[in-house]
């Protein structure tokens, strides 16, 4: 006997449900929440910047933060710079929770490092923080895990 399974079929076994954020700027100087984490605690399976407008030549950092509802924010990538990252260029969390974003220029491929099982993230929202005001935009997707039944992720 065979079976057929679907492209969503064959990520959702493996990495979970996928959560799909429209491009947008970054935050200029600020803090911006790119998904929500609501009725529960999730496994954050990965998390992915795809630049989609050219990132200006502003000297620019950005961090990914967790930041709970109850509780102390938790850097999941710590602040690294992403100054003139060309459409195409992607940004991954690292393989060490709170180490450096990891950006890859315009390549065939990108490795998506995982802490273990993933990272457990509470009720809350995740979050960017650029250093500088710049141009450009970023396309955000991550996929997860409900730890908690009634779990879920929406974009910000």
């Amino acid at each position: 006997m065979s079976y057929i399974l679907s492209p969503a079929g064959v990520r959702g076994a493996s990495l979970g449900i996928r959560v799909d954020r429209a491009t947008a700027a970054l935050p200029q100087t600020a803090t911006g929440s790119i998904f929500t984490v609501s009725g529960g605690r999730i496994v954050l399976t990965s998390l992915v910047g795809e630049v989609t407008t050219a990132l200006g030549a502003t000297a620019t950092t950005v961090t990914v933060v967790s930041t709970p509802t109850t509780g102390a924010a938790t850097p999941l990538a710590s602040a690294t710079a992403v100054t003139s990252s060309a459409v195409g260029s992607w940004l991954t969390l690292p393989a060490t929770l709170g180490s450096a974003l990891v950006v890859t220029p315009v390549a065939g491929a990108v490795a998506l490092p995982s802490a273990s099982l993933g990272l457990l993230v509470p009720v809350g929202s995740i979050q960017i923080t650029t250093s500088a005001s710049d141009t450009g935009s970023v396309k955000w997707s991550m996929t997860y895990v409900p730890f908690d039944d009634a779990a879920t992720v929406a974009a910000a």
